[in-house]
């Protein structure tokens, strides 16, 4: 009979894109799950997976059997999810991953909190700024800031963001405080590498684009405040990022008579997962969390 602990081994396996990866994500030794994947392939009478010293990856069975695999952890992790929800209680692995910025600044709390109300769910956090395919990469969620795209993810909004013009003041005094889009163009700014460098206000009619000089570009909004702050230009930043700073008076916030395009934050998960109790949950107590006007805007 098979076993469901092979399938997870196995499953983990190829998202983790290695045993190594696979035993540190299910904190297991490597050779317990190396067993796992044999006994799975014993059972199945098929080998899953082409195994090297530098690769691995799918047999023609494995690519058969994984989207099955897939379904079956899916339905099991539901099923135990809807009888753990009917005794009032939520319990098992919760998959998700997060912006670093974001991540660092405000989720730790967040989470506590979600925990907190949830001590039988089992939290698995990864921060990555680059782009995450939520339906490829294992996870149950994914927190996206801004629009999310993709058809294949049903997108629960949890805040909106503001973003504003700062920069320090000493650098303003030195270069002097824009007053008009024209007048930023002049200016350095420093720039979020995972977006065009385009600035864009709302305007009478559509968007006003600037385009500012590039002093620096850089994938993380915690390094483009710090930077913003050591006086290197302007930044354009979500207000999430720069609160604190404007409140201490590091950074100050630059009127140029239109408002920046703002973005909203979203908890994203496969369309063909469906909205567990688990991530019902989460999204609602991030809101609390978060607060309405957020906290970060008070």
């Amino acid at each position: 009979m098979m076993k469901l602990d092979g399938v997870v081994a196995f499953v983990t396996t190829v998202e983790a894109g290695s045993i190594s990866a696979a035993s540190r994500r299910l904190g297991l030794a490597k050779s317990v799950v190396s067993e796992r994947l044999a006994e799975l392939e014993r059972t199945l009478g098929a080998t899953l997976l082409q195994r090297s010293t530098r690769q691995l990856s799918l047999t023609n069975g494995g690519q058969t059997f994984l989207p099955r695999a897939q379904r079956i952890l899916r339905e099991a992790e539901e099923a135990a999810a809807e009888l753990a929800a009917r005794s009032g209680t939520l319990a098992g692995p919760l998959r998700l991953s997060a912006p670093v910025g974001f991540g660092i600044l405000h989720l730790g709390a967040a989470l506590a909190r979600f925990l907190e109300g949830h001590p039988q769910i089992e939290v698995s956090l990864e921060l990555d700024d680059g782009f995450v395919d939520a339906t490829s990469g294992g996870f149950d969620a994914v927190l996206r800031h801004g629009a999310v795209g993709d058809g294949r993810l049903i997108a629960r909004r949890l805040t909106k963001s503001r973003r504003l013009l700062v920069a320090a003041p000493a650098y303003l005094a030195s270069a002097g405080v824009p007053a008009s889009l024209a007048d930023l163009e002049r200016h350095r700014g420093i720039l979020y590498a995972n977006r065009s460098g385009d600035w864009r206000f709302a305007a009478p009619g559509g968007w006003s684009v600037v385009r500012p000089v590039a002093a620096l570009r850089v994938n993380n909004g915690i390094v483009m405040r710090d930077v913003a702050v050591a006086g290197l230009g302007i930044a354009l930043l979500p207000s999430f990022f720069v609160h604190e700073a404007l409140a201490q008076g590091t950074l100050v916030e630059i009127d140029v008579g239109l408002e920046a395009e703002g973005a909203e934050l979203f908890l994203a998960y496969p369309r063909d997962h469906g909205a567990s109790a688990k991530i019902r949950a989460l999204a609602d107590s991030l809101r609390r969390s978060f607060g309405d006007p957020q906290y970060w805007e008070r």
